[in-house]
């Protein structure tokens, strides 16, 4: 890797986390130079950022005016809830059929081995970390890169609206114990290990559903998050 494309990728990483954050309010137009700045950088690399993250969907682009920030709204949210019940059950159905007994059962292993701290854990970010992790390592079973993009994409995406909803669960409940997401996961599990395709992915499309039936709530409250300091 040369100079040159170590400083885009270190520019890409930044920018991204920003609009994974939403540190660019919803629809708000993005400064190039004032960006470019901040990041100390010149306006090359971050031009090459903006518009990779355009092309993954971070950012949007119109002619004459330049970068803005992702729209956050309920239909937005909707669709990647769509997406990722689409990805996830083509992926467990493709890793039921491909993975090994052996590949199964490590996967199968792994993931239990996360439940204790599941079940114990406070900390918001840390649950989203290993509850995406979960999905991912199912999908990795699936042997197709394409839906492991897909599925790390779509995670970047909603990742924002799903840490506050933790966040919300977290504070009503005062912690986050042996809940309906732990038992979703060991559910799961239990029929991927046994490779029932119809139940596991049935299972699946339902845990992912759970979530997004409240949208409007969880969008909602990342509006609240967003603009609670302006």
């Amino acid at each position: 890797m040369t100079k040159s494309e170590a400083s885009v990728g270190r520019v890409y990483n930044l920018i991204r986390e920003k609009a994974e954050n939403f540190e660019f309010k919803p629809e708000a137009q993005i400064n190039e130079v004032a960006l470019a700045k901040s990041l100390g950088t010149s306006r090359t690399p971050v031009r090459e950022a903006l518009n990779r993250l355009v092309a993954e969907g971070f950012l949007t682009f119109q002619s004459r005016k330049g970068f803005f920030c992702r729209p956050l709204g309920q239909h937005q949210i909707l669709a990647l809830y769509e997406a990722r019940i689409a990805v996830e059950c083509e992926a467990m159905r493709l890793a039921i059929h491909k993975a090994t007994d052996e590949e199964l059962a490590a996967v199968v292993s792994v993931l239990r081995a996360f439940e204790p701290e599941y079940a114990q854990s406070t900390d918001p970010s840390r649950l989203l970390e290993l509850d995406e992790l979960f999905h991912s390592e199912i999908t990795k079973l699936s042997k197709n890169p394409e839906l492991e993009r897909m599925l790390a994409n779509l995670n970047g995406r909603i990742r924002f609206v799903r840490l506050i909803d933790l966040k919300n669960m977290y504070g009503n409940r005062g912690a986050l114990r042996e809940d309906a997401q732990i038992s979703n996961h060991k559910k799961i599990l239990t029929l991927f290990a046994e490779r029932d395709e119809q139940a596991a992915t049935s299972a699946m499309r339902k845990h992912i559903e759970r979530r997004r039936e409240e949208t409007t709530e969880a969008v909602a409250r990342a509006f609240a998050e967003i603009y609670s300091d302006t």
